[in-house]
């Protein structure tokens, strides 16, 4: 889970006040507020095309809004040089010159950086350091594997010592170990101060780096806080209750399921969730919905996490909570 915020600046590293973007007649991003402090990650969470790499431009530079501001360090990046180098982005997509070495890569994004010559080779061991790739560094990086590739694609964003990380994705296809590997770069620059801002759908990753998250839906922040105190607040209701089955339910079960108040939490149909508070333990809850037709194969209870409130926040608001409401657990199920 996320570790507490430190001491936070007077002035935010970014700002982002009343945003606004349209792109080929369609709105992206609608009214967003959000500011980031100096050591501080916030995780976005949302759904394809909720507009997180949209967002993710605008803190760069890349694109302007349709109304609101965007200030790194106080300045508009789409405007000022300044404020652009203050800014790391690390795209989703690998961007790199797959014939050059990772020093020959890094090198060429120094220049680009605008550090003066002189510079870069102190620039270069520095980044390879700090992602731990210095055993690559003549490696040509097409022979690299997808996880060491995200490593160096880190390190280049990282060249010109930034204020703010953007990262869409990090860790998005590769194994386990490069991931731990990733993770101990993010926790490196933070420990350092710089303020991260990562989009992910990896909800333990989240949980893992973030101190907060804002969860951005139909390009809107629907809800924003720090990590710690949002799942405080979540578990002070009843445990979650998931459900594994061993095939998807048919017609009849799936009816059991949702009288009991439990819904899908995955497309498969093989995972199904609920938070209301129960009238049977596990062992009994398994059994009954048996009994039922259910092809249920295992009940997990635990207390609340990052998916529940994203899924949470997420949830449709025009159907009145009154009415929305599941029954108690037991009132669907028969023995």
């Amino acid at each position: 889970m996320g570790r507490p915020l430190g001491p936070v600046p007077s002035e935010p590293v970014a700002v982002l006040g009343g945003v606004s973007l349209a792109l080929r007649g369609r709105t992206v991003l609608d009214g967003i507020d959000l500011a980031l402090g100096a050591g501080e990650t916030l995780a976005l969470l949302g759904p394809n095309g909720a507009g997180k790499t949209s967002l993710m431009r605008l803190v760069a530079g890349r694109l302007t809004p349709d109304a609101g501001s965007v200030r790194v360090g106080g300045a508009d990046p789409h405007r000022s040089g300044e404020a652009r180098r203050a800014v790391g982005w690390v795209p989703q997509e690998i961007a790199l010159y797959p014939r050059l070495t990772v020093a020959e890569n890094l090198s060429v994004f120094a220049q680009l950086a605008g550090l003066p010559r002189r510079e870069r080779r102190e620039a270069v061991a520095r980044v390879l350091a700090l992602a731990d790739i210095a055993d690559v560094a003549g490696r040509v990086v097409a022979t690299l594997s997808g996880g060491y590739q995200r490593r160096v694609n880190i390190a280049a964003g990282l060249i010109g010592q930034p204020a703010l990380v953007l990262l869409d994705e990090p860790t998005n296809g590769v194994d386990l170990a490069a991931r731990a590997a990733i993770h101990a770069v993010l926790q490196r620059l933070r420990e350092q101060g710089t303020a991260i801002l990562i989009a992910t759908h990896d909800f333990p990753e989240a949980e893992r780096l973030a101190d907060r998250v804002a969860f951005l839906a139909q390009g809107r922040i629907v809800r924003e806080g720090h990590l710690a105190d949002l799942l405080a607040r979540l578990r002070t209701g009843p445990p979650e209750r998931e459900l594994i089955l061993d095939t998807a339910p048919d017609t009849a079960a799936e009816l059991v399921l949702r009288r009991a108040g439990f819904t899908p939490a995955g497309a498969s149909g093989l995972r199904w969730r609920t938070g209301e508070r129960a009238g049977l333990d596990g062992a009994a809850l398994l059994g009954t919905l048996r009994a039922q037709g259910v092809p249920v194969s295992e009940v997990r209870v635990r207390s609340p996490r990052l998916e529940t409130l994203y899924l949470e926040a997420l949830r449709p608001r025009d159907v009145g909570e009154a009415g929305a409401a599941a029954r108690p657990l037991t009132a669907g199920l028969t023995r």
